[in-house]
């Protein structure tokens, strides 16, 4: 198969012009520190929609014909390819058809809706998504755009790679968060193009990593389930375009854990005031777990900021708890008056602050006289979080469990 060659991004660079934003490389102190050498955000999640998507999306519905223009565009998507697809389609004036899953984040369908698209909700897993999508376009005439699996799409994401070329000359490598490979196909093709010394790096979710094995099979291998927070990267099959731009150009793939990615999204929010969805942050989690793959100065892509509020709110708590900053606890007391304020008094002394508070008196673990107290406490960081831990059983407080 052809590879997409730095002439067609650089075309495609042009016909975005005043489409896509030029998102800004922003430095990262900490990261920096933590790796050893100078750590830069490309802020894709600042892009118009909140992620790269509406690059390869205009990109490929600029080439269609006047036929296919007039027929319509129809796409699936959970969130980012939809927005995509629905702005392109708006500024181009084509009637796109976007299919959604049933319980896709209110958020989401709102902005695709915005954009104009016509929204059709179906099915609860995405591939029963896809398939609704595919058999509109084949009863309607309506285009088909694939969310990576395209040339057109390809070029248009490989824009990314040429602004940070610009944006940062010195550039030796680049992380990329990874699902079905169009952004990192695109990154790749114009990196490797101008600078093949760059390199490049694919990072997927542990739960939802198809290429690995793709890549030692030689071929597009399904996965037979995916579980990720990181459902904007949870592809279970790459597309044939990005894996033989993958297979010959990308070199490695990083997978990464949960914990990880809600270490990332954490860092993100609190230390570079920026919000970024789990599979935005992927990037970052690889510089948090895998430091020594990467050689300064380092580009990690930003690829989304489309997170529900609730989601993130879960998120943050499950960041927190993972960076040592949220303790629950169990703890058991004589039903008795003061024996919560003991509890309590104990947490002020060791500076712990008490978030939540819920008690328990129907257990069969329970003895009569005795209670349970649910507690959610922040902390400072693991050290403070075994502090705790270990003054209150010095204190003589029983600790039923911990999390």
């Amino acid at each position: 198969m052809p590879l997409v060659d730095l002439d067609r991004i650089r075309a495609a660079d042009e016909q975005l012009a005043g489409i896509a934003r030029r998102t800004p490389v922003e430095h990262s102190r900490v990261l920096g520190e933590y790796c050893g050498g100078e750590v830069f955000f490309k802020c894709e999640n600042l892009q118009r929609t909140g992620s790269f998507k509406l690059r390869g999306a205009y990109t490929r519905l600029l080439a269609l014909d006047e036929a296919h223009r007039a027929a319509g565009v129809v796409a699936a998507s959970a969130g980012n390819h939809a927005q995509g697809v629905a702005l392109a389609a708006s500024l181009l004036g084509i009637h796109a058809t976007v299919f959604m899953p049933e319980l896709v984040p209110l958020p989401k369908l709102a902005a695709t809706k915005s954009y104009g698209a016509d929204v059709r909700l179906h099915g609860v897993a995405l591939g029963e998504t896809l398939a609704a999508a595919r058999e509109y376009a084949r009863q309607t005439g309506a285009e088909f755009i694939h969310p990576y699996d395209h040339p057109d799409i390809v070029a248009g994401q490989g824009t990314v790679g040429l602004e940070i070329l610009a944006q940062l000359p010195e550039v030796r490598s680049i992380v990329v968060p990874t699902g079905g490979g169009g952004l990192v196909a695109g990154i790749a093709a114009a990196v490797k193009a101008e600078h093949p010394h760059v390199k490049v790096l694919a990072v997927q979710a542990e739960q939802a990593a198809a290429w690995p094995v793709s890549l030692a099979a030689g071929k597009p291998v399904r996965l037979a389930d995916t579980q990720t927070m990181a459902d904007g990267i949870a592809v279970g099959e790459p597309g044939p375009v990005p894996f033989a731009h993958v297979a010959a150009l990308v070199d490695g793939v990083l997978t990464v854990s949960e914990e990880a990615l809600s270490r990332a999204l954490l860092l993100c929010l609190e230390r570079a005031k920026l919000v970024v969805e789990p599979a935005g942050g992927a990037a970052v989690a690889a510089l948090l777990e895998h430091p020594e793959q990467v050689t300064s100065p380092t580009v990690a892509v930003l690829s989304g900021g489309n997170i529900d509020p609730l989601l993130l709110l879960q998120l943050i708590r499950h960041g927190m708890s993972s960076a040592g900053r949220y303790l629950s606890l169990r703890v058991r007391l004589p039903d008795r008056p003061g024996s919560l304020a003991g509890l309590l008094a104990k947490l002020g002394e060791l500076s712990a602050n008490v978030l939540d508070i819920e008690h328990s008196r129907i257990s069969g673990a329970l003895a009569l006289g005795e209670v349970d107290v649910e507690i959610s406490l922040e902390t400072r960081g693991p050290e403070h979080r075994q502090d705790v831990v270990d003054e209150l059983e010095a204190a003589g407080f029983t600790l039923v469990s911990e999390g």
